[in-house]
Formats: C-alpha cells, sequence, structure tokens
C-alpha cells in the first residue's frame, strides 16, 4: 500500500526539524539580519545544497539549469557540497551528477562521506544504553520499526507495506526476520537513525520515553503521514525519526568549511525544509526555496523566486551569491 505523497509525506530527513522535534536551532532572527548586512561583502567559497525540494523536483529528477549552473561554478574552483536526509546510497547519483567526488553530510549531517572511495569520515550513531532504550519503547510501544545503518535500511515483514515511504532516504533496502532483534542494535558504530510509524498515541509514548532520557544522546522527531488518502484524520499513522545527538545540517555544514580550510562565514547554503534549518541559520549567505514554509524563508537570508516546480532556484542562488561568472 502506498503512503500518500504531498504535505502529509515529509521529504527524506525532513523530521530532523518537524513540529515536535527535540532540537534546538542555535540562531536568532537578530543574528540572520546582521548577516544580511554584511553579505555582500563576503567572498563565498563553498556552495551547499539539500536535495529532494531544493535540486531533485517530486520524481526524483535534477533539472538542466541547475546541474549546469552547478557545473560552472564548480569550473571556477568554488566548492560544492550535498547535505541531504537521504543515506549516501541515496545520495551518491546526485554526487556523480554534480561531479562531486569529495564529502557529502547525509542524514541530516549525522553521517558525512567521501564520495571517492565511499570512506566514511563522520558517523553520529545510536549506540549502547540509548539504543537499548529506544529498542525497549519501540516493542512496548508495537511499533513498525526501520534501521538506518551501513548505508541501507533494514525492515522486517510488517515493514513491507512502507517500503514506498522509506525507499526515498536509500534503495538499498534489507530485509530481516524481526527488526527489534538485527544485530545492528549492538553494533560498535551504532545505527545512523531509526524510524518507526504507528499510531499517534504509540509513537507519542516512544518520544517521550527519548526525551525523559537525562543523558540527551539522541534527537527525535514526530509527524503524521497517511497510508490512505481516502480515510479520514483519524485513520492516519504517524511517524518518528530518532538519532544520535549532535549532528545536524548546520554541524555538517561547519565541518565542511573547517574540511576546506574556510570559514563558514564564507558558505553559502540552499534549502527547502525544516531540516534545513540549522544550516539556513549557520551559513555566511542563505537562500530559502520559492516554496519553503514561513518559517524556513525567515530563517534564510534571502528568498529565492523559483521553486522546484519550475527549477532553477539553485541556478538563481548561484548568481545572486557568486555572480554571473565568465
Amino acid at each position: 500500500m502506498a503512503v500518500r505523497r504531498g504535505s502529509e509525506r515529509p521529504k527524506a530527513g525532513a523530521v530532523a526539524s518537524a513540529a515536535r522535534s527535540t532540537h534546538a536551532r542555535d540562531s536568532s532572527t537578530t543574528a540572520s539580519t546582521q548577516r544580511k548586512r554584511v553579505r555582500e561583502a563576503v567572498p563565498y567559497k563553498l556552495l551547499a545544497i539539500d536535495l529532494d525540494g531544493t535540486l531533485l523536483d517530486r520524481n526524483g529528477e535534477a533539472k538542466a539549469v541547475d546541474v549546469q549552473a552547478i557545473k560552472k561554478l564548480k569550473a571556477r574552483g568554488i566548492k560544492v557540497t550535498i547535505l541531504t536526509g537521504r543515506l549516501f546510497s541515496g545520495t551518491r547519483p546526485s554526487a556523480e551528477l554534480l561531479g562531486i567526488d569529495g564529502p557529502v553530510g547525509c542524514a541530516d549531517g549525522s553521517h558525512v562521506v567521501q564520495v571517492k572511495g565511499q570512506k566514511t569520515l563522520l558517523h553520529h550513531g545510536i549506540r549502547g544504553r540509548a539504543a537499548d532504550r529506544l529498542r525497549d519503547s519501540l516493542e512496548r510501544n508495537d511499533l513498525v520499526a526501520f534501521l538506518f545503518a551501513e548505508d541501507a535500511i533494514v525492515h522486517d515483514e510488517r515493514g513491507a507495506d512502507y517500503l514506498p515511504y522509506v525507499r526515498t532516504w536509500s534503495t538499498d533496502l534489507r530485509y530481516a526476520h524481526r527488526v527489534t532483534e538485527h544485530a545492528l542494535w549492538d553494533s560498535p558504530e551504532g545505527m545512523t537513525a531509526v524510524v518507526a510509524l504507528g499510531r499517534e498515541a504509540n509513537i507519542g509514548r516512544t518520544v517521550a520515553d527519548i526525551q525523559r532520557d537525562k543523558s540527551e544522546s539522541m534527537q527525535v522527531s514526530m509527524f503524521p503521514f497517511r497510508r490512505d488518502p481516502d480515510k479520514s484524520r483519524e485513520a492516519s499513522h504517524w511517524g518518528m525519526v530518532a538519532r544520535a545527538a549532535g549532528g545536524t545540517k548546520g554541524t555538517a555544514l561547519a565541518w565542511m568549511a573547517a574540511h576546506y580550510g574556510i570559514t563558514v562565514e564564507e558558505t553559502v547554503c540552499v534549502g527547502d525544509w525544516l531540516n534545513d534549518l540549522p544550516m539556513l541559520e549557520r551559513g555566511g549567505r542563505s537562500f530559502a526555496m520559492g516554496q519553503a514554509p514561513a518559517e524556513v524563508k525567515k530563517a534564510a537570508t534571502d528568498v529565492l523566486e523559483c521553486g522546484i516546480e519550475t527549477g532553477g532556484g539553485i541556478a538563481e542562488a548561484i548568481e545572486r551569491a557568486f555572480g554571473r561568472g565568465k
């Protein structure tokens, strides 16, 4: 049974800053205003882009105008990276399309991977006692769970109907007899993320279990979606995503800047959704796509005229931040 697409179906990784996220953003409207005053004087050296809703449309395709603009920018010596909610297997095709062989940030900053050689450079994983507490809560609340680890999504028979939903994050889907008994729960590297689906009350109880954790070792958010658009809201299902604390698109952007020996003020980023807020608030100059929610537009230094339906948003951001070039 397919999941309904649209406003009730968050894009890949959008859960990092959804309505009930425990993640606290570290910027303010005043800081955004100050950045607007100095943006024209900064020689930007790195462009970070989101994928779904920014480079990729609803069909997962990039518009030629944006691809060409990015390649021309790279030819000028400007570094380009991707910061996305997708796992690396879902990110790699876009990186290859754009000719990016350096590091990219996946799973909303929880996993940084060098495209060339596919080497992990940074990973925030759910492990140890945090993993045990999460597994116990998932079982107690009878939730359908998916494990995001080793660049794949592990599911069992209960999750089969939801695969059209979770495959947005990664195309590498692996079957297990029972997810909560999988060896990944005891992995030293930990899991990049855990997604759970079920009734709102059950999801809410697991979210509350995580939020009661005094060690603050995980961040979690929940969101509604419908498997059947003809059913009423009472028939709606809910989802949640748990990730290890410490990784956001904002921290990944700072990591990228340090990796290339530049400051965060010398970076430009483009995004469209709530999980992009940490990087939009942290980047030297940030652009919200035309179709972005008001909260996202408010966090960015600039709002683009172009939206994902028409394409050209990244090309517009490049021209406004870096100029036309030669």
